[in-house]
């Protein structure tokens, strides 16, 4: 045998043992190592199938995504631990996902230890289970409950994994002592595919369609899923076996699948930065000034990772107040039952008040969350700098400021940085962390593994205005603006975007923020030079009239008490009409695919210059902002891979239909876009010189 599989004989039962770190994951060496192990029955009266270290098949190897597969392929050894001649048994632990469950359930029985949990997480590739899963899971479990997992893609604990039927006992001892035991008890094989098709309960089908249908919106996995699983009870097991294969196959060559994956690997690349080698700093104590919302959940988000936390602000009242929200945050968290109370209370106490700037001294890592404006930034540096200790980072939450002015405040600027959470900050997994120009090494390489231990996903970004994801964000607001003025309703603005696969319309969202956020920003710059007045005009006039979004009750859209749902206002679109006659516009229907692609085309454009200036390190680093911070539709993959698969030459001359109709100011097409349509090249192979 190899270092990878091999085999253990206790009296009559066969133990193949496998041992491919750090998860097991299922790749060739361990399939066909299984494989050629149950060639070694003989005489044995059972088989175990173990797997040493911390868990149990994780699932496939992701390093053969994208390759043809090698024999024997995950089904090939799946049918041999079906056709072994006596009962196999896997021995589960830690985690058994995808092809890891789909590998158990091609065993006869399944023992599974209490901590240990199972799943089919696929959907979230744009995939389902193509090893069988979709054929197997319902002949134990049922239709409705096989559907919950590969729909929802959360792994369930051992206890549910036992109630609806997937496993068949629970250890808390020893799992491959337990499955021993519990396999010499066994004389009969099992094969799941000789168990009776399962019936169809059509309620609790719909229900979970319903659920996927709110949770996975634009998804074509979800109805292509629910048809595997269903031909379970409708077709014999081979031709559903068939099925499954067929409708795998679709998916997983087509565009959203192909979206899924990259942002997969986007967010496990995004981490990594070139010509980065410097070790982190060890955190211990995280300060964090400002206890408003901002301020509030990045301390949580620190607190629920295990670390202590001192909070400030310079209002005493205010801090009271950011304290008592977190409370009330974890205590409904709780309730919820997302949290045991211990472990809520437990977090809770590790956030505590701070009386004064000096109880910084201690802090290691400290992050400003202030109100954003540059000399409120710099007042609160300048405090910073006199108190923390020279080796502590000290980071701005800016989501748009000038980091490298925020440095040149203080005496070591090579120790600042930004760090830019998204808000709620303990609920967002998004972190763009933005180096100065004289960050050091070490405070960017500190800053990464504070987000790999916050379970944030990282992005990297230079310094210019709003950075990555607020920047591109402006032009987006501008075209849905414009769009408005020139014909359509707010409304149908926001329903091309929703229809596009955004979480909501920038109309909406524009509200929900508050119009003044905007407003107050326009102060401070010019007109027609820093933004494009057409667009945000009907904006100014609202917040002027005291409409500053659902806070308000009224912003572009109404807002019934109590209400977050935007209701279309006729005195509004009066307004509209107005404003669009007073700039000269000749208002016209503006369909909903011009809208998107309007709005889509500014982001692209503005991605194709972050990129070509160096403010992003790579394409997929946009993609990764937008997937996580902004709402974008996984199953498009960032506003990068869609541009990608839209082509650059394709995107080159709507650029310049949309600059020959407008003019050059926003719709000058980015140097790179040409170089690609010019190349053939995408955004995805480019790599700044």
């Amino acid at each position: 045998m190899s270092d990878i599989v091999n085999t253990e004989r206790r009296e009559e039962c066969l133990i193949i043992r496998v041992n491919n770190p750090p998860v097991n994951a299922l790749g060739h060496a361990v399939r066909d190592g299984v494989v050629k192990a149950l060639t070694e029955v003989g005489d044995a009266r059972c088989v175990v199938l173990h797997c040493e270290g911390r868990t149990f098949f994780a699932g496939a190897d992701i390093t053969e995504f994208g390759k043809p597969p090698l024999s024997p392929s995950l089904p090939d050894m799946i049918a041999a631990l079906e056709n072994c001649p006596v009962p196999v048994v896997a021995a589960i632990h830690g985690m058994a996902l995808g092809g890891g469950l789909e590998t158990a359930l091609g065993c006869d029985y399944r023992v599974i230890d209490r901590k240990a949990r199972v799943g089919f997480p696929e959907i979230d590739l744009g995939i389902f289970p193509g090893a069988g899963g979709t054929q197997r899971a319902p002949r134990l479990a049922g239709i409705a409950a096989t559907l919950a997992m590969t729909l929802d893609g959360k792994p369930v604990s051992a206890a549910r994994a036992v109630e609806i039927g997937l496993c068949d006992e629970m250890s808390d001892g020893d799992i491959l002592e337990a499955t021993i035991a519990f396999a010499r008890t066994k004389t009969v094989k099992r094969r799941i595919r000789d168990l009776p098709a399962p019936s169809i309960d059509q309620p609790a089908i719909d229900a979970e369609l319903a659920k996927a249908a709110k949770a996975r919106r634009g998804q074509i996995a979800v109805g292509k899923a629910t048809e595997a699983v269903l031909a379970s009870a409708t077709l014999p097991f081979e031709a559903g076996l068939e099925k499954e294969r067929e409708l795998f196959l679709e998916l997983i060559g087509g565009s959203q699948s192909r979206a899924m994956r990259h942002l997969f690997f986007s967010e496990r690349l995004s981490a990594k930065v070139d010509g980065l080698n410097a070790a982190p700093k060890s955190l211990g104590l995280i300060g964090v000034v400002g206890s408003g919302t901002m301020g509030g959940g990045i301390a949580m988000a620190f607190a629920n990772a295990g670390f202590a936390v001192r909070l400030y602000d310079a209002n005493a009242e205010a801090l009271k107040a950011g304290l008592e929200k977190i409370r009330s945050l974890y205590m409904a968290s709780a309730a919820k039952g997302r949290t045991s109370e211990a472990e809520a209370l437990d977090r809770y106490d590790r956030i505590q008040p701070a009386d004064n700037w000096e109880a910084f001294a201690a802090c290691d890592l400290i992050i400003e969350a202030v109100f954003e404006r540059m000399d409120v930034k710099k007042d609160v540096f300048a405090e910073l700098d006199r108190v923390a200790r020279p080796d502590a980072i000290l980071a701005t939450n800016t989501s748009y400021l000038d980091v490298d002015a925020i440095a040149a405040g203080t005496k070591d600027p090579s120790r600042v940085l930004g760090m830019h959470f998204f808000s709620p900050a303990n609920v967002m997994r998004l972190l763009e962390i933005v180096r100065g120009d004289k960050t050091s090494d070490t405070a960017l390489a500190t800053a990464l593994d504070a987000a790999r231990k916050i379970k944030k996903v990282p992005v990297v970004s230079g310094v210019c205005h709003g950075f990555i994801g607020n920047r591109m964000l402006k032009g987006y607001g501008r075209e849905a603006g414009l769009c408005m003025m020139e014909g359509a309703a707010p409304e149908d603005v926001d329903k091309a975007l929703y229809g596009f696969g955004m979480p909501m319309g920038p109309l909406a969202m524009a509200d929900l923020a508050g119009l003044d956020i905007g407003y107050d920003n326009r102060r401070s710059m010019t007109a027609g030079e820093d933004y494009e007045p057409l667009a945000s005009v009907l904006q100014d006039r609202l917040v002027e009239m005291g409409r500053k979004g659902q806070k308000t009750g009224a912003g572009i859209f109404n807002y019934a008490p109590g209400s977050r749902s935007p209701e279309p206002d006729p005195d509004v679109m009066a307004m509209i009409e107005t404003l669009a006659a007073e700039y000269g516009v000749k208002r016209r229907d503006v369909a909903p695919e011009e809208i998107v692609e309007r709005c889509m085309l500014a982001l692209i454009n503005e991605g194709a210059a972050i990129l070509s200036e160096g403010i992003a390190q790579r394409a997929s680093d946009i993609d990764v902002v937008y997937a996580n911070g902004y709402g974008f539709p996984r199953y498009r993959g960032g506003p990068m891979c869609y541009a990608d698969e839209l082509g650059a030459k394709h995107i080159l001359e709507r650029l310049e239909f949309y600059q020959e109709k407008y003019g050059p100011k926003w719709w000058a097409p980015a140097p790179l876009i040409r170089e690609l349509a010019e190349t053939g090249g995408t955004f995805g192979q480019w790599k700044k010189g």
